[in-house]
Order: C-alpha cells, then structure tokens, then sequence
C-alpha cells in the first residue's frame, strides 16, 4: 500500500462516524445480547460448533443486529454478502443466490445472505427465498425491526431460528462510553473531561441505542471548544447534542407496560384527551405504531365489541393506512382512531362470553355434535339430517331448534348488554324468536 492509499485510508476512518469505527469484529468484543451470546448460550454454541442456522435477529434499532450477523461469518469463515430489504429486489437476490451456489461449487464454501430490514420483502420476494433457505443454498440472517410472526412468511420463518436482541442495559452502554473514550484513536488523541452527570444523562437519553448514544457522544465532543488543552464535557453539553428530549419511556421495562395500560384504561374510561396525551408520549418515544394499532384493533373488540361494530372495522382500517402511510402522518390517523375509540360506547360482552366458553370447554367433557348438525355431505349423515334439522330459510330466517350438544342445551354464553348496538341486536333476536311463536 503506498502513501497515497494510506492517507486515504486514514481519512476515511477520521470521516467514519464513531459507531462505524467502534464496528466490533470479533464475539468478545460484542457488548450486549448476554442472553444469545454469554458462554453456553445459544449462537455462541453455534458460533464454537460451526454450525450456523438460518436466522432472524429481531429487535429495535441500534442494539447490534448487522454486526452481530458479521461476527458470525468472520467467526466461521463463510463468505458474507449483504443486502438491504429497502433498496433491493428480486434481481439483486438473485445475483447473491449465484454467487452462493458458485462459493459452494469452487470453493466447498458457505455463505452467509445478510438482508437488512427483511420485512420490506413483500410476501413473492420472501417466497422466493423459501428453497434456498431450504436447500442450504444460503445461510440467510434476516434483521427486522419489526415482529417477524407478523411480518415474516409462516412458511419462511418455520425453517429459521427467531432471536430477540434487546436494547443495550445501562451497564452495557456505560461499557460502551468508556470503550469509546479509551480505544478509538481519534477521540482517544483528544484529552476528555466527561462528567458523571453528562455520562448519566448520555445512557438514559439513547434508551438502549448504541449508536444514538455514539452519535450525540461524537457531536458533543467535536462541537466542544477545548480550554487549557481539555474538552470537558457536562449534562448541557449533552443536551445540546441531541436531537430532542426523549419522553422517559423504556420500550421493554415497566414504563413500556404502564403506558400502553393508562392508554387502554382512558380509552376504556372514555377519556378522549387522555388517550390522546398517552398516544401522543408513546409516539414521541419512537414506539412501534404497528404495537399501538394492534392494540387498538383488541381494545375494539375486547371493550366495544357489539356496541359499535364499526369500531374493529375502524380501527382495522387503522392499521392498513398506516402501513401505508408510515410516520410521521400515521399519527393523524392512528389519532383519529382513539378518539372514535374513546367515545364508542363500551361493552365487554363477547370477551365474557368466549371466555365463559372456554371455560366450559375445559370444565365438561366433550361431547358429539348432534346428528342434525353433522355435515351433510357424508352419505352416513344423510339420513339423520334431512328428517329432523329445520331450516331457518324456511321459517322466515328464523326457527326454534336446539344446537348445542343435548346436555349443554340451557347453557348461555353471550349475555349482550342494553347499549349502542347490542341493544338493537337483543331487540332483533326477541322479535325474531316472538315473530316464530306466532307462527
């Protein structure tokens, strides 16, 4: 290599932003995912045996995903090609899968397909690498940010391990602090003064981020005047490095859980502005939308129900439109949705009642279905069907019969209550069932 590369060199690495020079390349570099990676565990059996899996490395942004996938194939010395979901199509997949085959053919060499962000693969896309995955053509590592049950294919996922990276503890991100002070060479070259309140204020701001807390780290120390050849960085210089101010808000912990509860109980209470005050600080701490619109599709059908049969319907169309939208308009719409939610009115009758039958289900033993409710298309159930099941067409819609095995047939599930819709449902049914009496 001569001066000219080297002096290119070094002033790639100087513009590199600091989590890229921190980039670890081997396992015991790694900080963080004890719970994959510690001694016995899971990948780091893999990583000793040499048999590496196909996988999905799932978990929130800035916790190690890309480089663990990298320390897995310098670990095994497999051939790593990249790809990123976002900006890649069938064509570019393609292009890995041959050079895949032509490592394994020339080389007796395996390789390892890393897709960034796999869930932007539409369902053709993540088919297409369905039989390559299979056949061992690739060791495909998937990371998402997204839960793949949800956003992976059933048939792609069934053949790939799931681990669950979580975001960095506060002892990792101190570790990752002092390794950034004491083993880059640029901000080592530096005398740094880094006060305990500014430390502090640096882990609880990046919420588990690696690279959110590496990156506010670097401004606040390139944009800090040294005095007597010192950088002394405090909490203000930290403050002032960083986007905004995170709503104190642990996706994983207590407050995760605390939040999305005072979100439903409002909701539930028919409190419209405090729904929107806990939607508005799960969106400021950068929660998944796709979380909080799950959740209002169950609260939809868990405490509206029948009351407000458009409320699923709504809340449905929720999650389809922000799929398609993304943030940061996607708060307009999920808003909209609470505050519909909200002044629904509430009625938990068909969660009582499928869990009042489960119950039961689990209580009494089995029992047959009756003869008259038996599929009509089995020659042996002919017989038993036509002569005693009455059909409701012919009776106007509506005929008085028994469907519940014969010892069950007093059993009552579903107690609707004399609100919104429901109501009208118990008035239908007792005309319905009066209308037949008549008759």
């Amino acid at each position: 290599m001569d001066l000219f590369e080297l002096n290119k060199k070094y002033e790639l690495e100087k513009s590199a932003p600091l989590a890229d020079r921190l980039r670890p390349r081997r396992l015991e570099d790694y900080i963080g995912q004890s719970h994959l990676l510690a001694e016995g565990k899971i990948i780091n059996r893999m990583i000793k045996a040499d048999r590496i899996y196909s996988m999905i490395l799932y978990g929130p942004p800035g916790v190690g995903k890309t480089t663990l996938a990298k320390i897995i194939s310098e670990s095994t010395r497999m051939d790593f090609e990249e790809l990123s979901a976002v900006s890649s199509g069938i064509s570019d997949v393609k292009k890995k899968i041959e050079i895949a085959k032509d490592n394994l053919k020339y080389e007796n060499k395996k390789t390892i397909l890393f897709i960034d962000e796999i869930h932007r693969f539409n369902k053709s896309q993540q088919d297409y690498l369905l039989p390559f995955v299979e056949n061992s053509t690739i060791i495909l590592i998937g990371a998402t940010t997204e839960n793949p049950y949800f956003e992976i294919n059933k048939a792609l996922i069934s053949r790939m391990y799931v681990f669950e990276l979580m975001p960095l503890n506060n002892s990792d991100l101190e570790k990752l602090i002092n390794q950034a002070l004491t083993k880059d060479k640029i901000l080592f070259s530096k005398n740094i003064l880094f006060t305990k309140t500014a430390k502090e204020s640096l882990i609880k701001y990046s919420n588990g981020d690696s690279r959110a807390l590496l990156n506010a780290l670097e401004i606040a120390i390139f944009s800090q005047e040294a005095k007597d050849g010192k950088i002394t960085i405090d909490q203000e210089s930290i403050e002032n490095s960083i986007q905004k101010k995170i709503a104190i808000y642990d996706k994983n912990g207590d407050r995760h859980y605390d939040t999305i509860s005072a979100f439903i109980k409002s909701m539930r209470g028919s409190d419209i502005d405090a729904s929107l005050y806990y939607l508005a600080k799960m969106l400021e701490a950068g929660e998944d939308i796709k979380f909080i619109a799950r959740r209002m599709m169950i609260f939809a059908s868990e405490d509206i129900s029948n009351a407000d049969p458009n409320a699923l319907i709504l809340a449905s169309s929720t999650f389809d439109a922000i799929n398609a939208v993304g943030m940061p308009e996607a708060r307009i719409i999920l808003a909209q949705c609470v505050t519909y939610l909200a002044a629904a009115p509430k009625s938990n009758s068909t969660y009582l009642a499928i869990e009042k039958a489960s119950k039961f289900i689990k209580n009494n033993p089995d029992r047959e279905v009756s003869n008259k409710l038996k599929d009509s298309h089995y020659p042996q159930s002919k017989k038993f069907i036509k002569d005693t099941y009455l059909y409701p067409h012919d009776y106007g819609g509506y005929v008085k019969q028994d469907y519940l095995p014969e010892d069950f047939v007093n059993e009552k599930f579903y107690q609707a209550k004399n609100v919104g819709y429901e109501k009208i449902m118990i008035e239908n049914l007792k005309k319905r069932k009066e209308g037949n009496n008549e008759n």
